[in-house]
């Protein structure tokens, strides 16, 4: 739990800071394959990389149960799959000499039979769905705000309209998740306190 606070704030740091390279990246008009690609890639997957230990962190908050482990599970394997989408972005963009071959590159992953379902459309959404779920639950327990819930999904749905908005969506989920770093701390410190000994009376 030492290091549970650094990888609450490092995972929607990890997003912001992929929005903000790719808007940098698109500045100029020419966006992948080439350096901004792969930089906005790399930080987007340590950010997916940061929420597994954040989101165990978080989960362990609240009491053991068939439904925290059920979302979690489930948040775990949207994760994954968001994993694997940053991943073949980050080959592809290694593989291409343009653009253009970039963009035939992803068709014909996406064109293999499930892909598109498993890395794309539907299971990498796991991962929002159930860390609104997680947050729903932490505050239901008083462990996070009534608003933290909200504003997540706030979060997760602004990129829909447009990717730039990306950095705002990291902020969002920052300040969402932010209210448990005291608990996150202070559960820590308690893990560490040195036991202390006292010698038998005779």
């Amino acid at each position: 739990m030492r290091r549970a606070a650094f990888f609450v704030i490092a995972g929607p740091v990890g997003i912001a800071a992929y929005g903000l390279v790719r808007l940098w990246g698109r500045s100029d008009g020419v966006y992948g394959p080439g350096f901004d690609w792969q930089a906005a890639h790399l930080l987007g997957l340590a950010g997916m990389v940061f929420f597994v230990p954040a989101v165990l962190a978080l989960s362990r908050l609240l009491p053991p149960s068939r439904w925290r482990t059920a979302v979690v599970s489930v948040t775990l394997v949207g994760l994954a799959a968001t994993m694997v989408q940053f991943l073949a972005d980050i080959v592809e963009g290694l593989m291409a000499a343009d653009r253009a071959e970039m963009s035939a590159l992803g068709a014909d992953f996406k064109s293999t039979p499930g892909v598109e379902v498993a890395f794309y459309d539907v299971v990498p959404q796991l991962f929002f769905l159930g860390l609104v779920v997680l947050a729903g639950m932490l505050a239901a327990r008083r462990r996070l705000p009534w608003w933290s819930a909200p504003l997540l999904l706030v979060g997760i749905v602004l990129p829909v309209s447009t990717l730039d908005l990306l950095p705002i969506s990291g902020l969002c989920m920052l300040v969402a998740l932010a209210p448990a770093l005291p608990t996150l701390r202070q559960q820590a410190e308690q893990g560490a306190a040195p036991v202390t000994i006292h010698p038998a009376r005779t």
